[in-house]
């Protein structure tokens, strides 16, 4: 089977440029950040071996890499959706902690055993298309514009789940945690000892998904139209309103998966904890994932990967090349930082020929 009759739509040539450039910014983001590095009297070479043995150097490390890859996909999924529709999306984040909530509060309920996860899903899932729908709603029938009303919304939700963190949901054992997902509501461990969860299964086939919706159904047609050209769709008997709203709510229903599996899955608090400091930073990192894949769901994953690896291997930079965090969190954002801009310059480029 030929590669393009995989890829459907794809411009094999413009993928070809796409990976150069996306090596050369790699290579450029590794040799600003080895400078800075060497600036600080740190030894690069010695730092990045660490990074990438932590990373990839066996089982755990590649588990580990996987785990944190796992809702980025999700999150990176939800704002390429938007992108495609023509929005700056960046509500994802508040869905996320919106839809974590939600599977603490089912597993606060007496259900019987098997119901828990799915009541989890369903229940932490509507709850993040109900917060995307908002932020939809006031766009697509009113004009507001959705990188204001996803700022307030992610503020508000941030607030709204940290309340119940503390005030309603908390372990009186524990209180600087909400209540823990009981065992029968857990998303399985796929390698014992390791963060890695089934969750990645879900992700990898919701990401799937996205690509089949998105390129090969009416619905992402209409999308993708919507996002290339309002008016034009609009005269071609697109509802452009109506297609920016189902916009919002896929990438809902994507942040929300991400929010709810990981408290649900990632061990070992299966709980939100202080400052939601498990889930703070997975919709706004989507946000670069989704530039680093230029924006297409099956790119989405490797970009993920990446970022899932230098996540997993800033632990061994700090351990044993002894870089600093702050100076590991410098190198992780100028890395991305290169990456993602790129993307992010041809996307304005876009909108701005639009207008």
């Amino acid at each position: 089977m030929k590669p393009s009759s995989i890829l459907g739509s794809i411009d094999l040539s413009k993928l070809e440029d796409d990976i150069v450039e996306v090596v050369f910014a790699v290579l450029a983001g590794f040799a600003i950040s080895g400078l800075l590095m060497a600036a600080g009297g740190f030894d690069p070479i010695r730092a990045y071996v660490s990074l990438f043995k932590s990373a990839f150097g066996d089982l755990y490390g590649v588990s580990t890499t996987l785990s944190f890859a796992t809702p980025l996909m999700l999150t990176g999924a939800a704002f390429a959706v938007s992108v495609r529709a023509g929005v700056f999306n960046i509500g994802a984040e508040g869905q996320v902690y919106m839809a974590a909530l939600g599977a603490v509060i089912v597993a606060s309920l007496s259900l019987p055993s098997e119901l828990y996860l799915i009541a989890e899903f369903l229940f932490g899932v509507l709850l993040a298309i109900t917060w995307a729908s908002i932020a939809g709603f006031l766009k697509s029938q009113r004009g507001v514009n959705e990188v204001v009303s996803t700022i307030m919304l992610n503020w508000t939700g941030f607030w709204i789940v940290e309340y119940g963190r503390t005030y309603v949901y908390f372990d009186p054992a524990e209180p600087q945690r909400t209540i823990k997902i009981p065992e029968a509501g857990r998303l399985p461990l796929l390698v014992p000892g390791t963060e890695l969860y089934a969750g990645i299964i879900i992700s990898l086939v919701a990401t799937v998904v996205v690509y089949v919706i998105m390129w090969h159904t009416s619905l992402g047609y209409e999308i993708r139209a919507t996002g290339l050209n309002p008016i034009a769709a609009r005269y071609g008997g697109v509802e452009v309103r109506r297609s920016m709203l189902y916009s919002f709510i896929i990438a809902g229903s994507l942040a929300g998966l991400a929010g709810v599996m990981e408290v649900a899955g990632r061990p070992p608090h299966y709980a939100i904890t202080t400052g939601l400091s498990n889930l703070v930073g997975l919709g706004f990192d989507g946000l670069a994932v989704s530039l680093i894949g230029r924006n297409h769901p099956l790119a989405i994953i490797p970009a993920a990967i990446f970022v899932g690896a230098l996540t997993a291997g800033s632990r061994g930079m700090q351990i044993e090349s002894g870089v600093p965090l702050e100076m590991v969190k410098a190198v992780q954002g100028i890395i991305i930082l290169i990456l993602a801009v790129p993307g992010l310059v041809r996307m304005l480029k876009q909108w701005r020929g639009k207008k």
